[in-house]
Order: structure tokens, then sequence, then C-alpha cells
């Protein structure tokens, strides 16, 4: 196997084009060194892109936020502008793992490997994450929704870098957040993770609502008869509209036809409500 170290985009997608479906990108390397050492993976090439310094810079751009591919779960914790103005994409980072996990995984392996247990996915298909991807042919621009065509799979052809992530921030009375259940610990994958973007009138009707989950056997997704259920809705009322979200969500889960996954849909009705009560909170005279 040969060891490729490049330093900028070009001599990224140069070797790229070179190796086709023989080379292997590397960034933090916490997917791509564990499944070489098991022999799941034997590129002829790993291509090692952590010195390029493009793609490590976190900014607003025209009114959204720009991440670069290289920037780590670690800093995405901890940014004062993403805690601000994506605070599910703070919180599903800071989920993931220990901190050493954290200090060198990176956000564009975490969207590559398209694990269905990847917490960040979810909240970033809250804020209509878009990627942009770069080959020696051009640039490509697709949302992540798009991207995401399975557990493990996407539509990233060979010859493709994922440079950089544009997400939406936060608009007036809008709240979000992250929250998941492992098996023990916040260190476990997600048995289940689940985004919430909600925004509410000063009437208190919802007027905007985005429901995304990871875990199972499915790859991240958004849930849209669960959305359907909320937005329009009047959280003063009378109607408990969380628990119609929830049950909505649950089955959304799919069968109980395991005892995990069985265990997959009780809990999401009560995630759902926790999180949906918090996210009401966090937006001044909202009720639910």
């Amino acid at each position: 196997m040969q060891f490729c170290r490049v330093r900028s985009v070009a001599e990224a997608v140069d070797e790229l084009s070179r190796w086709g479906t023989e080379g292997r990108i590397l960034a933090g390397g916490t997917d791509v060194v564990p499944a070489h050492l098991r022999g799941e993976l034997s590129p002829a090439a790993l291509i090692d892109i952590s010195g390029i310094d493009g793609l490590q810079g976190i900014s607003e751009v025209g009114g959204v936020t720009s991440i670069g591919a290289l920037v780590t779960l670690r800093r995405l914790a901890v940014a004062s502008l993403v805690q601000l103005r994506h605070p599910a994409l703070a919180e599903a980072a800071a989920s993931v793992g220990a901190w050493q996990t954290q200090t060198v995984a990176t956000l564009g392996g975490n969207i590559c490997s398209a694990a269905a247990t990847a917490d960040t996915l979810p909240a970033l298909l809250v804020a209509d994450a878009q990627l942009m991807l770069v080959s020696k042919s051009g640039r490509r621009r697709v949302s992540l929704e798009e991207f995401l065509e399975g557990p493990g799979a996407t539509t990233l052809r060979p010859t493709e870098l994922l440079r950089a992530v544009e997400v939406e921030p936060l608009g007036e009375r809008s709240s979000e957040g992250y929250l998941k259940v492992g098996r023990r610990s916040a260190m476990d994958l997600a048995v289940v993770g689940l985004a919430l973007r909600l925004s509410v009138t000063p009437s208190g009707l919802i007027s905007g609502a985005r429901i995304a989950l990871c875990g199972g056997a499915r790859a991240a997704h958004r849930v849209p008869v669960a959305e359907s259920v909320l937005l329009g809705s009047q959280l003063s009322g009378d109607t408990d509209v969380f628990g119609a979200a929830g049950e909505e969500l649950a089955r959304a889960a799919g069968p109980a036809v395991s005892p995990e996954s069985h265990y997959r849909r009780r809990v999401l009705r009560g995630l759902f409500d926790r999180l949906a009560r918090r996210c009401t909170a966090q937006i001044p005279g909202a009720s639910g």
C-alpha cells in the first residue's frame, strides 16, 4: 500500500484522479485505521489530507455557516459560533466517544463514513446541510439528504473530495437540540439519536419543524410524517402535539422485530418529548 501525503486540495484531487477506486482518503483516521487493521479495508493508496489548512476553517459566508471537512468534532463542540448558530451540531459532536476521539475525528469523516450511528448527521440534516464536493473535473454541490444512500453508502464519487459543509443557522424564534441514547453511556454508539429544529410564532403556532434520526438499520434521515404533525399546531391548545409526533416517530423507526428495535421505538417517544419541550422553553413566549 502506498501512502500519499498531500498539502493542498489540488494535490488531493490529483491523487484521487490517479488512484480512483483504489485510493482512500485518510483524515482523522478513526474509521479508516481500525477498518484496515481488521482487514476490512485494503486500498492500494492512502491519501492523507490532514495537512490541508484550507479545510480546517469555520466561518460565516453569505448568511450560512461554512465548515471545512477537516474541522474536528472537538472543535465543533466548543466553537462559540457553532454553539450559538448550530447548538444541535455542537451537542452531537460532544456526544461522540471520548474527548480523545473527538480531538482527531473530523466532520468530513463522520459524513463520508455514513454510519447509521453517526451523531452529527441528524444535526446536519435539520440544518439543511449542503456539501461542497470537488474533483479534477469541477465542483458539485449536493444536499446531505441526497448524499446519503444508506448505511455506509453515499453518492460520493471515487475521484471527489468533500471540501466543506454549509449549514443554515437558526432563525428568530427558533431553537434546536440533539439527544441520544446509547447502550451504557454517552461514549457508546447511538441506539437512537434525535435532532430537532423548531420555530414558533409569538402566538404559539409551530411555523417550522425539522426532525432527523440516526441509529438502527437505516442511514440518518429526516422524518417528514412527524414534522407534518407539528407544523401549524398550536402549543397552547389542549392537544398533545408532542405526543402525537412522538408516536409517528416511533412508527417511522420501523417494526419492533428485535429487542433493540423494540427498545428504540419505545425510547423515541420520551426522547422526543424531552427534546421538544426543551426547545420550546428556549424560545421566548413559547409554551408547550
